[in-house]
């Protein structure tokens, strides 16, 4: 029998001390920009379109990235608060030490990308496209997947809490040792080898049953 997968500490973000006194409300990003040690806030990079871009030591409040593309993206050290990433394209991207904190993730492409020591709480992901993805020590707490697609992605060490994935795809993607027990997988479209391992409740079971052609009769 598979058991919980045994997740290791997330590492969080390191800030420089005081980051909070260098706020701005201004960004201009640019090819090859490298931004690093500063905190954005109330500001727009909605629709804007950049390669090779990082960001490191960065926290981002309130920022509006709506429609951004950013093709070769680094972020580590990275903390998004209140921010809307719908339909930001980030595919392919490298991000470690990262936090998504109460953002919006509506549409948002992150295929591709490789991702570890990830926390995302509060976060609204409907649409969400995160198929392909590598994806080591993370923790998703409160956030919401519904139709959102995670198909032929690595999970490893990845940790689910009261998330909504109804409806979504994850074909391909192994839950071997992930505690399902208290999320909402109505309608998820798996298959029955990338079930295996996984933990779920009672109801979730004789709901996954279909997937084996079963007929349960009661008593």
């Amino acid at each position: 029998m598979n058991s919980k997968q045994a997740l290791s500490p997330i590492i969080k973000p390191k800030f420089i001390r005081g980051i909070e006194d260098t706020c701005t409300r201004a960004i201009e990003i640019e090819d090859e920009s490298s931004i690093r040690d500063i905190y954005i806030s109330d500001c727009k990079v909605d629709r804007q379109a950049a390669d090779q871009i990082s960001f490191e030591g960065v926290i981002f409040n309130k920022v509006d990235f709506k429609g951004a593309r950013f093709n070769s993206l680094e972020l580590t050290d990275v903390r998004f608060e209140n921010c809307d990433l719908s339909n930001a394209n980030f595919s392919g991207a490298i991000i470690h030490r990262t936090e998504f904190i109460d953002c919006k993730l509506v549409g948002m492409n992150l295929s591709e990308a490789t991702l570890q020591n990830i926390y995302m709480k509060n976060c609204n992901g409907k649409f969400a496209v995160m198929s392909f993805i590598r994806m080591k020590n993370a923790v998703f707490s409160d956030c919401m997947f519904e139709n959102s697609n995670f198909q032929s992605s690595i999970f490893n060490k990845v940790e689910v809490r009261k998330c909504n994935f109804r409806l979504s795809q994850m074909s391909g993607t192994s839950l071997s040792g992930i505690d399902l027990t208290d999320s909402d997988v109505e309608g998820l479209g798996i298959r029955p080898e990338d079930l295996r391992g996984a933990i779920v409740s009672p109801m979730q079971a004789i709901d996954f049953s279909k997937l084996l052609g079963l007929v349960i009769k009661a008593s």
